[in-house]
């Protein structure tokens, strides 16, 4: 009699044992998930303030390129230049170094907006993948809470 209450106390100490590891395991799975949360939603909200201030600069720039248009090509820049691009502007004397130099100032022009597309294309990869991470925690702890009921 007594090895037998011997041996369900063994029995009720191990069984013990694995529910305190089981709610270990519970806990980390619930802190990872908090921890991706927590990244997604930091990358996500470092998007949104990129995507607003993006879109703002672009609704400037629009802005400014229809003040342009509306007005001649030999007035005044209705905007404030500043000195240093002013001075430069004022060193061009020939129509070859203004050609040169609106070369330049388009080709920096492509390689920021394909800059922008890649960043675009990336932020895209990186939501898609943190997504997936965060879903695939999700189902892992909803398996498990199915397991341990």
């Amino acid at each position: 009699m007594t090895e037998d209450v011997q041996q369900w106390l063994g029995e009720i100490k191990h069984l013990q044992q694995q529910l305190e590891a089981a709610h270990k395991e519970r806990d980390q799975a619930f802190t990872s998930a908090a921890n991706w949360r927590s990244l997604y939603e930091t990358e996500a909200q470092q998007r949104r303030t990129e995507t607003a201030l993006s879109q703002r600069a672009v609704a400037d720039l629009k802005a400014a390129a229809q003040k342009m248009h509306a007005i001649s090509p030999w007035a005044e820049p209705p905007m404030e230049v500043p000195p240093a691009i002013q001075a430069q502007a004022d060193s061009l004397k020939t129509p070859d170094e203004l050609r040169q130099k609106l070369t330049a100032v388009l080709i920096e022009r492509d390689r920021l907006t394909q800059a922008l597309n890649t960043e675009r294309t990336n932020h895209e990869q990186t939501r898609k993948a943190l997504t997936s991470a965060l879903g695939d925690t999700v189902e892992m702890l909803t398996k498990e809470r199915a397991t341990r009921q």
